[in-house]
């Protein structure tokens, strides 16, 4: 039988996530560890180390089990958009994305018990429409956007902003369902489901 699963996570729509394609990970470890971008190190470069280093954070004190972490992050170019820390920052974010595309970079990462790492970086274009200064206001007032990297979720009021999408729906949400899959599948984690 393979090794249990854990979910280096606390986020809940990760979870939501797995829940719909029949994963449920046996156990949920949430990794702490410093998500401050290196100098100048690149959207895509820091969604890839900070999944690969939220895995090794969990699998380090769990070697028996297969890890799997992801992050997510929102970014304009190079510009990162974090969780926002208050309604100001959101504002920022939100303001800064009305009207333009952006990328969210989901980083994921698999070890299994034996050691074997695995890591994809899945890329979705996000177009928004252009905002007013009062659904901008609306928007803020609903406090949707706490917690979510660029301050907003496509899966909640914020995706009433999205005017297009290239990519992958659940890489904006927080986890690139096809990607995480194949990886499970790849590594022997006893994911058979679809």
């Amino acid at each position: 039988m393979p090794g249990r699963l854990i979910l280096a996570s606390a986020s809940a729509q990760r979870l939501e996530l797995l829940a719909q394609v029949g994963i449920m990970p046996d156990k949920v470890l949430p990794a702490h560890v410093d998500e401050t971008p290196l100098k100048d190190e690149q959207p895509r470069e820091l969604a890839a180390r900070l999944a690969a280093l939220k895995a090794d954070s969990v699998a380090q004190k769990n070697p028996e089990h297969f890890i799997l972490a992801a992050d997510t992050v929102v970014a304009s170019g190079r510009r990162i958009f974090d969780k926002p820390q208050d309604k100001e920052q959101a504002r920022r974010a939100i303001e800064h994305l009305s009207g333009r595309r952006h990328r969210v970079y989901g980083g994921v990462s698999l070890i299994a018990p034996d050691g074997t790492r695995r890591h994809r970086l899945v890329v979705t274009q996000v177009q928004f429409k252009r905002l007013t200064p009062g659904e901008v206001d609306r928007y803020l007032a609903t406090e949707d956007w706490h917690g979510k990297a660029g301050g907003y979720g496509i899966q909640g009021l914020g995706g009433a902003f999205v005017k297009k999408i290239n990519g992958s729906y659940s890489n904006v949400v927080g986890l690139a369902l096809c990607e995480t899959l194949a990886l499970l599948r790849g590594l022997g984690a006893g994911c058979h489901i679809l």
